[in-house]
């Protein structure tokens, strides 16, 4: 078994998706794809994005019901040099989601890596 790829989303704009459907958030069209992460990596993205945010769920991708491609590729500068992050290359399917998990900040309004994921 395995850790499940994540995308990390507001609930708001999880509930607009219709079962079946797609998420296509605004990096797909202004950057050509989908922001994921691993377990061990999404706390970078919502620490520099969203801290403080109350509102945020992270959706569990089964990798094996990922479609188009996925690409590991660099993060932003400020990220660990050798640290490479899976881009999806189209919509999400909201049939590769296996899980949507509420991602909340701690006290101090900074986001820890995930625990208690489903394994794939």
């Amino acid at each position: 078994m395995a850790d499940p790829l994540l995308h990390m989303t507001t609930s708001a704009a999880w509930a607009e998706v219709v079962p079946g459907g797609e998420l296509r958030p605004g990096s797909l069209a202004e950057q050509g794809f989908v922001h994921l992460s691993t377990p061990e990596q999404v706390h970078l993205p919502a620490n520099r994005l969203y801290a403080g945010s109350t509102d945020l769920v992270l959706l569990c991708l089964d990798p094996a019901r990922i479609e188009p491609e996925v690409r590991w590729e660099p993060g932003v500068p400020t990220d660990p040099s050798s640290m490479l992050f899976p881009h999806l290359y189209g919509p999400l399917d909201s049939d590769s989601v296996i899980a949507v998990l509420p991602y909340r900040p701690g006290a101090d309004g900074t986001f820890a890596p995930p625990t208690d994921l489903p394994k794939v």
